[in-house]
């Protein structure tokens, strides 16, 4: 009888684990059936998140903490991006894709590559201050783009393509900046760019697409005024950064960029100096710096200057709330 009773508990528990296993491998299932879509970096994860909800798994190749100028990819990264449909780029010479965007598509030829960059005016790196460019929406509003007839495929975006592949390095004068997304206007241009390659690879939810990229639109246009408001009288001042990743948004509303960072290296004593005499000269009492980067520079000009450093970061994820934070940031900082 115990020997009989012991069987039946001994059936009972395999009954139980073979279950557990048919209910996991029903969810990995489900869930791999969803259309991945890989991007770059977080912002545009979030911008796609935003467009398409729950209906695609989004990997993100420059992980958060990490530096997308020098990132290298893993093994298993390479292997989940086998998996994915469709691939984002951030299209506008950022050093992560000059490196790694051919091993990517060597890696899955068959994917959607999708240039978020398209229809954005790239603005030209300058070694210490920006923000002299005319920077005109008008010549590329998204809302002016059939971004819903474009062919993803084939954008080649000669206006740029040059700068993406002879620049080993983003950061040297005269070089394309790439960090387009700090502005939440090109960052529109960026989602219509998205919502269009979600659409190609799955028609089926395009209505649902179309909404939730109106509303997210929407939120975006909500942020620029909002900025505007938190900057209101701002304009013309000067801002000290590290790495130059605000020109975007400086040259957006009316600020001037000074960095750090020279060429992508650190300052001389020279341009050390250099850098005193500009913050005093603006009365600039906040040296802004990001997360993964020297502070050191920084610091020793804000010992100088009697200056506070404040950390801000261009690679958040949580985007809108972001672009609040920062806000709050320059307005505090700026004289």
């Amino acid at each position: 009888m115990n020997k009989l009773i012991m069987l039946l508990v001994v059936f009972l528990s395999l009954g139980l684990v073979i279950t557990s296993g048919c209910v996991d491998s029903q969810e990995v299932s489900a869930s791999s059936d969803k259309p991945v879509v890989a991007v770059s970096i977080l912002p545009q994860a979030e911008f796609v998140e935003k467009v398409a909800g729950d209906q695609v798994r989004v990997l993100v190749m420059v992980p958060q903490g990490a530096d997308p100028h020098t990132y290298e990819i893993t093994p298993g990264q390479l292997r989940d991006l086998s998996k994915a449909q469709m691939y984002v780029k951030v299209g506008s010479g950022l050093d992560f894709e000059n490196v790694w965007m051919d091993r990517l598509i060597a890696q899955n030829s068959g994917m959607l590559i999708v240039d978020s960059s398209s229809g954005i005016k790239l603005r030209t790196m300058e070694a210490h201050s920006h923000g002299d460019e005319d920077h005109d929406h008008d010549e590329h509003d998204a809302e002016a783009h059939d971004h819903e007839e474009h062919d993803h495929e084939e954008h080649d975006h000669e206006e740029h393509d040059e700068d993406n592949h002879t620049h080993s390095h983003t950061h040297a004068a005269g070089a394309k900046d790439p960090h387009i997304w700090t502005s939440p206007l090109e960052a529109k241009i960026m989602v219509n760019n998205i919502y269009a390659g979600l659409v190609q690879i799955d028609p089926d939810n395009k209505d649902l697409y179309m909404q939730n990229r109106d509303a997210y639109l929407a939120e975006l246009d909500g942020a620029d005024a909002m900025i505007r408001e938190t900057l209101s009288g701002k304009e013309g001042s000067s801002f000290i950064v590290y790495h130059p990743s605000w020109g975007y948004f400086a040259d957006e509303y009316g600020l001037v960029e000074v960095s750090v960072e020279i060429e992508g290296k650190e300052p001389s004593a020279k341009d050390m100096q250099r850098l005193i005499d500009t913050a005093k000269e603006k009365n600039i009492t906040v040296i802004f710096v990001q997360p993964g980067f020297s502070a050191t520079s920084a610091k020793s000009i804000a010992s100088e200057i009697n200056a506070e450093v404040v950390a801000i970061d261009p690679l958040a994820k949580d985007y809108i709330d972001n672009l609040a934070k920062v806000s709050e940031a320059f307005a505090k900082g700026l004289a």
